[in-house]
């Protein structure tokens, strides 16, 4: 059986390669922080942690749809628990 009819979790599975175009600034950058020979192990990661965003996104899309958007207060009364700061309207996203 062929890798492309198994599916395999993010991470998961043998590697592949694949030619991927960056703009020079984002290549510059990712081998400022990793090196030459860490940029696909930097964005494998990365495209990794997009798709559990995509994953969460999604999540709550189907939440709200059920239940309701959350309510802001209690969104920003949980943030302050969670980060030590304040509940106040004006807390960052």
């Amino acid at each position: 059986m062929a890798d492309d009819e198994v599916d395999f979790l993010p991470g998961d599975g043998p590697t592949s390669g694949i030619s991927v175009t960056l703009t020079a600034g984002t290549l510059q950058a990712i081998r400022e922080r990793v090196g030459k020979r860490g940029v696909s192990a930097f964005l494998e990661k990365a495209a990794q942690q997009q798709i559990e965003r995509d994953n969460l996104d999604e999540l709550i899309a189907d939440f709200d749809k059920v239940h309701g958007p959350a309510d802001p207060e209690a969104v920003a009364a949980k943030r302050a628990r969670l980060t030590g700061g304040t509940s106040g309207a004006g807390a960052a996203a």
